[in-house]
């Protein structure tokens, strides 16, 4: 079965920088779409940045520019550079991976937790 294990989470203050890594084991993880969703207090889960088998990146509006999606297919292991964060990015971060191939990008943002496979979510906090 395919699982995934988020890790790099943690506190910081606003305009600071953070790397989180997502582990992935039980497919051939170079030929899936890999991506990041979040979820703040009181707010409903967002999709924040996807990365495709072919190098394709999509980010959310509010992240553009300051997050950088990448993976490393011989570690098998997507990241999410975060940049420049801010109180409003404070979430739970997760890592997630579409049940098939050949995923297109709205279907990737719109993937709901019942869909694909889904890590256990990492804190990231972010003071002014």
């Amino acid at each position: 079965q395919v699982h995934l294990v988020e890790s790099g989470g943690g506190f910081l203050q606003a305009g600071g920088s953070m790397r989180l890594s997502c582990a992935v084991s039980g497919r051939t993880f170079s030929s899936y779409a890999m991506g990041w969703f979040r979820q703040a207090p009181g707010k409903e889960r967002e999709f924040v940045a996807a990365i495709w088998d072919s190098g394709y990146t999509n980010y959310a509006d509010s992240v553009k520019g300051r997050f950088t999606i990448s993976r490393d297919n011989a570690k098998n292991t997507v990241y999410l550079q975060m940049n420049s964060l801010q109180p409003e990015d404070t979430a739970v971060y997760y890592c997630a991976t579409p049940p098939s191939a050949f995923t297109p990008v709205t279907t990737f943002q719109a993937m709901g937790r019942n869909s694909g496979y889904w890590g256990q979510g990492t804190q990231v906090t972010v003071s002014s």
